[in-house]
C-alpha cells in the first residue's frame, strides 16, 4: 500500500463534486493501492450538502479512504494538499455580461490560488473544471505566487471524450480502438476537435475510415465540418436542452481520467488537456490552451506533443479559439486581476 494522498475538491457539495467523491474514494482515480484523504471546500450555502456527502462516504466504508474534512476556508482546504480539483465556479446568470462572469470567477479562483501558494504541498497539481475553465486556471495560477504555473491545468478531457464518442457512433468501433484525437484551444464553442492525426488500432487513419464509412473524402470532410465539430463543441448545450441540466457524470468521469493520466501516465497515444502555453504552435505564452499531451507518470505532469502539422482549415479553426482565449485574458487583465 502506498502513502496516502490529500485531495482538495472545491464545490464539493454540488452535483459534479458528488459524482467525483465516491469514485475517488473507491480508487478509480489513483489506483487500488493508494489511500486518499479528502478535503471538501464549499461556500456556506453548500456546506450541508458536502457534510451529507461526507456522511455517505463514511457509510460506504471505503478501505482507501482515510479521512474526509468539510470546510469553508480555502486555507484549511489546501493546507498540505497534493491534488486540487477546482470544480466550484460562478455560472453565467441571466443578463450577465462576460466581464461580469470573469470578475465573479476572479473572486473565487484568485483567493484559491493564494491559498494554494500559502499551504499546498510542494508537488501540488490542480485541474480546473469550473467554467470558463481555461481562464479560471489562468487566474488561479497567476494568484499562486511562487507556484510554477504549469502546476495548473484546465479540463478539456470531456471534449476529448465527446469527440471519441461521436467517432465510435459513426465508425462502429470501440472507444479503445481510437487514438490520438486532439482538442485544440478553449473549452468553449470555439474549440477545435481535430482528427487529422487520429487512427484506429489496426493503423487505419480516422480520416480514411470516415471516408470509407461515409462515401468518400468530400462526404467525410462535410461530416466533420457540419456535424462532428459543432456537435462536440456544443455538446454541453445539447445535454442541457435534453436533460434539463448540465453535464455531471461525464464531467466527473473526465476529471478523474485527467488526474489519473497525469499522475499515473498515459499509456496509449496522447490525450487532450489545457496547459499554460510556452509558445507551442504559436500560441501566446501564458494563456491556458488545450493541446495534445502525454504524461510519464513521474510527477512531472503533462507535456505538449509538439511539431504536429495543420492544414489551412485546421489552422484557421485553432487560431479562432486562441483569439477567444486572448480576449478572455485581456478582459481579466482589464479587471486588474492578472
Amino acid at each position: 500500500m502506498q502513502r496516502s494522498t490529500t485531495i482538495t475538491i472545491t464545490g464539493a457539495g454540488g452535483q459534479i463534486g458528488y459524482a467525483l467523491l465516491f469514485r475517488i474514494a473507491a480508487g478509480d482515480m489513483l489506483g487500488a493501492d493508494r489511500p486518499v484523504r479528502l478535503r471538501l471546500l464549499e461556500i456556506p450555502q453548500g456546506v450541508r450538502a458536502a457534510e451529507g456527502a461526507a456522511l455517505e462516504l463514511q457509510d460506504c466504508a471505503f478501505p482507501l479512504l482515510e479521512s474526509v474534512d468539510v470546510t469553508v476556508s480555502a486555507d484549511e482546504a489546501f493546507d498540505g494538499a497534493e491534488i486540487g480539483m477546482l470544480v466550484g465556479a460562478r455560472p453565467r446568470g441571466p443578463g450577465m455580461e462576460r466581464a461580469d462572469l470573469l470578475a465573479a470567477n476572479a473572486g473565487i479562483f484568485g483567493p484559491q490560488g493564494a491559498a494554494i501558494a500559502a499551504g499546498a504541498a510542494s508537488g501540488f497539481r490542480a485541474v480546473v473544471v469550473g467554467n470558463p475553465a481555461n481562464t479560471n486556471a489562468l487566474i488561479a495560477a497567476s494568484a499562486a505566487d511562487g507556484v510554477p504555473a504549469d502546476r495548473f491545468t484546465a479540463l478539456t478531457r470531456l471534449d476529448h471524450n465527446r469527440a471519441v464518442g461521436q467517432l465510435v457512433e459513426v465508425l462502429g468501433v470501440g472507444a479503445d480502438e481510437i487514438a490520438d484525437v486532439i482538442i485544440w484551444g478553449n473549452h468553449s464553442a470555439t474549440q477545435f476537435p481535430d482528427v487529422a492525426h487520429a487512427h484506429l488500432a489496426d493503423g487505419t487513419t480516422v480520416s480514411a475510415a470516415l471516408a470509407d464509412r461515409l462515401g468518400g473524402t468530400e462526404a467525410a470532410i462535410a461530416w466533420l465540418d457540419d456535424v462532428f465539430i459543432p456537435r462536440v463543441a456544443k455538446r454541453g448545450a445539447e445535454i442541457i436542452e435534453v436533460r434539463g441540466s448540465s453535464s455531471v457524470a461525464s464531467a466527473a468521469n473526465a476529471a478523474i481520467e485527467h488526474v489519473r493520466d497525469e499522475q499515473l501516465g498515459t499509456h496509449r497515444g496522447w490525450t487532450s488537456a489545457a496547459l499554460v502555453s510556452r509558445g507551442e504552435y504559436g500560441v501566446p505564452e501564458g494563456i491556458v490552451c488545450s493541446f495534445p499531451v502525454v504524461s510519464r507518470g513521474d510527477g512531472a505532469g503533462y507535456r505538449v506533443i509538439e511539431d504536429l502539422a495543420f492544414d489551412a482549415r485546421g489552422r484557421a479553426l485553432f487560431d479562432a479559439s486562441v483569439a477567444e482565449l486572448v480576449a478572455e485574458r485581456d478582459a481579466v487583465r482589464a479587471l486588474g486581476v492578472l
